[in-house]
């Protein structure tokens, strides 16, 4: 027959394993979840008009990509 404290202590383990699994995981959705508004937090501060230069930059790389795409659908390799 097996010794009762054996379980006891299977259990007490387990429970405790499982407490601290589900601690990180708390703690590391919390952390995404912070992750995310600070995110947000940036996109709001985009909304101000950008810079001459970034917008060129923008401007060149949209430009860039429209002439890969006609010639994608001109069936030119590039």
């Amino acid at each position: 027959m097996q010794d009762p404290y054996l379980y006891l202590t299977l259990a007490t383990a387990g429970l405790a394993g499982l407490a601290i699994v589900s601690t990180a995981a708390l703690r590391g959705w919390n952390g995404w979840l912070d992750f995310k508004r600070a995110e947000l937090n940036r996109r709001g501060d985009e909304g101000a008009p950008p810079s001459s230069a970034a917008a060129r930059i923008e401007v060149a790389d949209l430009k860039e990509r429209i002439r890969k795409l006609e010639a994608i659908a001109a069936g030119v390799d590039l």
